[in-house]
């Protein structure tokens, strides 16, 4: 067997803490011991002696957090490591939002889920696993290279660096087809948001002169150019993402809207508890805001079907009647 240096004895000793370890789950020295050499295979000796002088380090110690219970009664001492640097609560919201983004594979969000884990002991990662379900595929070809664009964007936001890609969207034959042909699209990135499961890319656009964005998962052939853009003082991406409906494009106006009263709290989950709303004595309750009259705010509305009249623009109330008469002459 070969003789472990002090420094290498340390890390092995730190590292079968961390996995073996929680607040639940607690080792004699023994019991330690036992797990190094089946760590290890048996290539090394780990003499209980060193052992126990690397513990009362750890427990004089700031380095590492080392609990240490003293039983009564001769019985012997019992060690485990419980200061991580995630909750496994954290880990849990960390693994769901992994399996929520629909943009990454079931391959990655497996092996993202199994780095997770090892954030944790192998006892805890157990409980975390028993919480998590990753559905069938989802995401497309393109999404393996997802990663690796939003680190690449990322760079390019922190270095004000105007990027230029290609776009697409799938076609009824499940093709992925480039936007435009394949023109390439200019845009001084801004921001990364998660919306609806999904990241998407806002940026302004030099060609049309206004804020855009972008589904990240449908850009392909992304490249970061050398030309260094400044950022319009003006831009407020909550402000921006809070007045679209499901990140769709159009113009901003005021919209006045009754709503059933039983609706209140999703009017509340999309718009906040500050959101300005006029009490009625008739089951309903009135809504006045700000918002981008689009594709998905119709959608939107129609949703909730006679529990939402629209009261202000004309424009939107055009637009709810004529999708309602489409939608009554395709069932009547």
């Amino acid at each position: 067997m070969s003789n472990l240096t002090t420094r290498e004895r340390v890390l092995v000793l730190k590292s079968v803490l961390e996995k073996y370890t929680d607040d639940e789950n607690e080792l004699t020295l023994s019991e330690i011991a036992d797990h190094l050499h089946k760590e290890f295979d048996q290539n090394y000796d780990f003499n209980k002696r060193l052992i126990k002088e690397d513990l009362n380090t750890f427990e004089a110690s700031n380095v590492i957090d080392l609990i240490v219970n003293q039983e009564m009664n001769g019985k012997p001492k019992y060690y485990s490591f419980q200061n991580r640097l995630f909750e496994i609560q954290e880990l849990r919201l960390l693994s769901d939002a992994v399996v929520s983004a629909r943009f990454i594979t079931k391959k990655e969000k497996e092996l993202l889920i199994d780095k997770i884990k090892q954030l944790t002991s192998e006892n805890l990662a157990a409980k975390l696993e028993n919480q998590i379900h990753i559905d069938h595929e989802t995401a497309h070809s393109q999404s393996s290279k997802v990663k690796y664009a939003i680190y690449n964007m990322h760079n390019a936001i922190n270095d004000h660096k105007a990027i230029k890609f290609q776009y697409g969207r799938y076609n009824v034959k499940k093709e992925f087809v480039l936007s435009r042909n394949g023109k390439t699209y200019h845009l001084h990135p801004y921001s990364l948001v998660w919306n609806r499961d999904y990241y998407y890319l806002i940026g302004w656009s030099p060609e049309h002169k206004d804020l855009r964005h972008f589904r990240i998962d449908r850009i392909v052939k992304l490249q970061i150019t050398d030309e260094v853009f400044e950022q319009r003082e003006d831009f407020d991406v909550s402000q921006y993402t809070h007045q679209l409906f499901h990140m769709f494009t159009g113009t901003e106006q005021w919209i006045e809207i009754k709503f059933a009263d039983h609706l209140i709290n999703v009017i509340v989950d999309r718009f906040g508890k500050n959101v300005p709303i006029k009490e009625g004595d008739d089951g309903y309750f009135t809504l006045k805001t700000k918002a981008v009259l689009s594709d998905g705010l119709v959608g939107w509305l129609l949703t909730w079907g006679s529990s939402a009249e629209v009261i202000a623009p004309p424009e939107l109330k055009d637009k709810i009647k004529a999708e309602s008469e489409k939608m009554y002459k395709l069932y009547h």
